[in-house]
């Protein structure tokens, strides 16, 4: 199958590079929630919410609140999306041996790496937050001793590989398939509403069933392996409709930076806003236990998911597509250095999170903090080791190291 995608294209490198400080944002600001308890989650007890909320800080803000559940409903699924967009290319270059062992390298050995080192080094700084005994050998005896092994944020990482490793299976049995997704993306050039519609209802197909059988929130784990049991079938949408756009051309129909995509942006936003809202109405009727309220609650609640889902996603990338076309040495850099700041930061927001406990500071002040300083540390460390690789013999690529890390 012959590759249609261009290697460069700046509103989406721009893209790439805003979704990485909004992750970084995300994780920066979850001690200072409304929401939580006044008390940290107990780390020997099941549910083990510590897991998503490592530190909690007496020092609160709602609009980090209302921050976090806009980005919960779509920035996930818009990574998976960006993930997909690029994987044809890498296919069509590499071919799905190469492509499967390229991923390998950059997704599967990082993916064990960080949940062996990072992820106890991170929850160690959750530990001691509540533990009498603050000692790393009680520590790792607490950690022995779980039902699972947490990941942190890279639960995403087995789950893109998974993804990658479907699609290059049926790059090499069934291209045809592959193709025929490609045109039926072609089909939307010029139909933005539609798509959006389109990746509404199938997501609604993919979502609403597994969000009643369980829940929307609950995750379940097997050692480090971990997900969300509403949304594995979403993922794979998105994966799929990032994959079917990328494949059909970066600089073709919905994707073009003037395109009918991107002249809807206002469109889109106003439709994120008003999902949202609606969403969260939705949603409150659920509280504060999603199996015990009314079938007709949990059904609205999630059948609102997927549309807000599908504009907040699709209105950022419109945005992007209409509002980011310059370039800039600092957004191509955040950009080039996504993916390793994503490994990085959470190690030390959460450190950052936890050295802030016993200072006296508004939670606005404690989430600059941790941003700025989280964000520029993990970039800094990126950078670093990307130019000491790039110097190693066999290690670095040149150009091509660049442009594979956009993918």
């Amino acid at each position: 199958m012959a590759s249609r995608v261009n290697a460069r294209n700046v509103p989406l490198a721009n893209l790439r590079a805003l979704v990485i400080v909004i992750v970084v944002a995300f994780h920066s600001v979850l001690p200072y929630l409304a929401s939580q308890p006044a008390e940290p989650y107990p780390f020997d007890a099941a549910p083990w919410r510590w897991v998503a909320f490592p530190i909690i800080d007496r020092q609160r803000f709602f609009g980090f609140d209302l921050f976090c559940a806009w980005q919960d409903i779509s920035l996930m699924s818009l990574m998976f999306f960006l993930a997909g967009l690029f994987t044809p290319a890498s296919l069509g270059r590499k071919g799905s041996l190469g492509y499967l062992l390229d991923r390998w390298w950059r997704i599967g050995l990082p993916f064990l790496l960080a949940v062996a080192i990072l992820s106890p080094l991170t929850y160690f700084a959750s530990y001691r937050a509540a533990a009498a005994d603050p000692s790393f050998e009680a520590f790792w005896r607490h950690w022995l001793a779980l039902p699972m092994w947490p990941a942190g944020p890279a639960w995403f990482l087995w789950q893109l590989f998974l993804l990658g490793a479907l699609f290059a299976l049926i790059h090499a049995l069934a291209p045809q398939w592959l193709e025929a997704l490609h045109r039926f993306a072609g089909r939307y050039d010029d139909r933005p509403l539609a798509f959006f519609a389109t990746l509404a209802l199938l997501s609604a197909i993919a979502y609403v069933p597994l969000a009643l059988s369980f829940s929307a929130w609950d995750w379940t784990f097997f050692g480090p392996f971990s997900f969300q049991l509403s949304r594995p079938a979403h993922y794979l949408l998105y994966f799929a409709a990032g994959f079917a756009l990328g494949g059909h051309g970066l600089d073709r129909g919905l994707l073009q930076s003037d395109g009918a995509l991107a002249r809807q942006w206002p469109t889109l936003l106003a439709a994120a806003v008003t999902g949202f809202a609606a969403w969260c109405y939705l949603t409150s009727l659920t509280f504060p236990d999603w199996n015990l309220s009314p079938l007709a609650n949990r059904l609205a609640a999630a059948l609102a998911f997927p549309p807000a889902c599908a504009a907040g996603a699709l209105s950022l990338l419109a945005i992007s597509l209409r509002a980011m076309r310059f370039g800039d040495h600092r957004l191509e850099s955040l950009s080039v250095n996504a993916y390793s700041i994503y490994l990085l930061h959470y190690a030390v927001v959460v450190w950052l999170q936890f050295a802030l406990l016993a200072i006296a500071l508004a939670a606005l002040v404690k989430g600059a903090i941790v941003l700025g300083l989280g964000l520029t540390s993990s970039w800094a460390a990126s950078e670093g080791f990307r130019r000491l690789f790039a110097l190693l013999p066999g290690l670095g690529k040149g150009k091509e190291t660049v442009a594979d890390q956009r993918q």
